[in-house]
């Protein structure tokens, strides 16, 4: 099958069989599925924040197996080690000469399940391969397989045996969601249903790895106009201003929000970057960016979003 000669409209129907396929596992979080097929296309990583048992390990093998990605999960314990993330050198004593063996990171779907459950030196292993799309080993680069999407789930901060993931790592995730408790008639849907394990294990793909990287290249053509741009710039000045945040959004963040902006308006069909595909996915790209000024301020990140908005005026 050779993706880049597919049609526009076969693309369309391609991806609108893969939300059909990642609804009938993951019940009633079609917004939260359209998040993480939009922070694929834009080439980001996904972080997942909520208590164990909602669902999140099930979205990731689900996105692997309707997207047709090989996929690893790696267990984040807190006497993991970054060589059992990225590989090892074996010395060969018929050659003579160190070998390279990978690690599970060398996939094209990496689940880091509760990776705030490991201490640092281990989250870090994740930074080069999330940023560079490689791995770097006794002096050599490693390039990772294409496409390369980090799906990284974590519980919530009070939660026993938790290390804070530093804010270095957090900016390297395009998004942060949360799954949440289901609806009462789908949760009810899931008592009578089938095991969700046994579901996946019969999901069909409906893309594949080609036919992503032809997606992921055209999101970026899709058009942002100047004012789009004003508003874009506006936000990430109001962030700025010092009156409500500790920090304001970087550089990396502003381009995030917008490759984010522009996979969303691509994933509905949308002729250009809307101001409405910018709040849509506005909480779940700065969320995790944005602090509180003030220590005594609880507010969470969906409410640091909304401030944000009603603060900027749509030009």
């Amino acid at each position: 099958m050779n993706a880049v000669r597919e049609t526009p409209a076969r693309q369309r129907d391609r991806l609108g069989a893969a939300l059909e396929r990642l609804n009938a596992v993951v019940l009633g979080k079609d917004r939260e599925i359209r998040l993480a097929l939009a922070c694929l296309l834009a080439r980001g990583h996904l972080l997942i924040e909520d208590i164990p048992g909602v669902g999140k390990t099930t979205l990731a093998h689900a996105l692997a197996r309707v997207l047709g990605l090989s996929y690893q999960r790696i267990q984040f314990t807190s006497d993991l080690l970054p060589a059992d993330v990225i590989g090892v050198s074996v010395y060969d004593r018929g050659t003579g000469q160190f070998q390279f063996h990978c690690g599970p990171v060398f996939a094209q779907l990496v689940l880091a399940d509760e990776v705030n459950r490991a201490t640092p030196k281990a989250q870090s292993a994740l930074l080069e391969a999330m940023e560079e799309r490689q791995v770097t080993m006794d002096g050599r680069s490693h390039p990772l397989p294409e496409p390369f999407f980090v799906v990284a789930t974590q519980n919530p901060a009070y939660q026993v045996g938790t290390f804070p993931l530093p804010e270095s790592q957090l900016d390297r995730f395009l998004m942060r969601i949360e799954l949440g408790y289901p609806a009462a008639t789908h949760e009810r849907a899931l008592l009578r249903g089938r095991d969700r394990r046994d579901l996946l294990s019969e999901l069909p793909a409906a893309l594949d790895a080609e036919s992503i990287q032809d997606l992921q290249r055209r999101v970026p053509e899709q058009h942002a106009s100047d004012a789009l741009l004003d508003y874009v710039q506006a936000l990430a000045r109001a962030s700025r201003d010092g009156t409500q945040f500790a920090a304001g959004l970087s550089t990396r963040a502003v381009i995030s929000l917008l490759r984010a902006a522009q996979a969303w308006a691509f994933l509905h069909d949308h002729p250009g970057v809307l101001p409405e595909d910018l709040q849509a996915v506005l909480p779940a790209v700065v969320g995790h960016r944005l602090r509180p000024r003030e220590s005594t301020d609880r507010r969470g990140p969906a409410e640091l979003a909304r401030a944000l908005v009603e603060a900027v005026p749509i030009p």
